[in-house]
């Protein structure tokens, strides 16, 4: 990895309604690489990313999705247009990124949330895709919503009950509707309530991880009501990946691009099923299973720098035959 980790740009595209935040890291003669967060709604935060590439090699690129982070407005400041924040609107968002900067394909990364991202935008423009590299990897379909909010209370049965109770769930709403619910109302004081019952359950079902601290997720109250807001949208939606959108069905038109699906056998959040049936799909991908962690990790860190460098590696192989 490289120590280098000072973006050597910085700046934001015009879209419709917002403002997206991009910062790029590297040499801008390398090899593209897209970094997409998760969440939706946690942002590049520190930007532990930048630090990953060779620099020399790569031009890497990271971007606040919209409505967090750096990007604007924030989604606390813009609800009249939080209908519009869904991922067919993120995968323009990256698109008009890709644009700006004058790039005809890159490598796409992303963890968690991002790797939904990252499939769904594949599949929606494959022709820019050199390769995707993946790391506890999600489709946020409805199996997978089912499973984070409800399922794996019988786990965590004591926090679930608790996280399920301060829902104030209606009469025949999933617990993630009522907390999306609440987290977009008018009544910001009920929202603050719900967002904290929110992190206090996100910082439980993730507690497997290798990386896990006790304590909430969040202890910034905006940054806090701003993932909650963000993850609740999208996982009420399906992550607005239904019908002929969903991820997995479709898988087997990325036969062709190497993919690499690297994923934590504790990962209780998000389990292992998911990278399985991707892999089981999608013919030119390979899975990597890291016994020892979670939901991400430092050795899932190294086999994701790794899989990029294959990514490339198989470029240059391409460049000479």
């Amino acid at each position: 990895m490289t120590d280098q980790h000072i973006p050597t740009k910085n700046g934001w595209v015009d879209v419709p309604n917002a403002k997206i935040y991009w910062e790029a890291t590297g040499n801008p003669d390398g090899v593209p690489v897209l970094y997409l967060h998760g969440g939706p709604g946690s942002s590049l935060g520190k930007g532990g990313y930048r630090r990953r590439h060779d620099a020399e090699q790569f031009w890497t690129i990271g971007i606040d999705q919209r409505g967090c982070g750096k990007s604007t407005p924030n989604v606390q400041d813009d609800l009249e247009h939080l209908a519009d924040n869904t991922t067919a609107t993120l995968i323009a968002d990256i698109e008009a990124v890709r644009q700006h900067f004058g790039i005809q394909q890159w490598i796409v990364t992303g963890i968690s949330w991002g790797s939904t991202l990252a499939l769904a935008y594949a599949l929606a423009h494959p022709g820019r895709v050199f390769g995707i590299a993946l790391m506890a990897v999600t489709t946020t379909n409805r199996d997978e919503v089912n499973w984070i909010t409800e399922g794996v209370g019988r786990i965590f049965p004591e926090a679930w009950d608790e996280f399920a109770q301060a829902s104030g769930a209606l009469p025949g709403e999933r617990v993630v509707e009522a907390y999306a619910r609440r987290l977009a109302s008018a009544d910001r004081e009920d929202a603050r309530a719900a967002a904290i019952a929110w992190d206090r359950w996100e910082a439980w079902h993730i507690s497997f991880s290798s990386y896990w601290q006790p304590g909430p997720m969040f202890s910034d109250e905006r940054l806090r009501m701003t993932f909650a807001l963000l993850v609740t949208h999208y996982w009420a939606n399906d992550g607005f990946l239904v019908g002929d959108k969903e991820i997995i069905p479709r898988i087997h038109e990325l036969d062709g691009i190497p993919g690499y699906l690297i994923h934590g056998r504790r990962d209780v959040s998000g389990p292992a099923i998911t990278p399985w049936m991707i892999h089981r799909q999608w013919a030119t991908s390979k899975l990597t299973i890291v016994e020892d962690e979670g939901h991400g990790g430092p050795a899932s860190v190294e086999a994701l720098v790794a899989a990029v460098e294959e990514i490339r590696a198989g470029l240059s192989a391409g460049n000479e035959a």
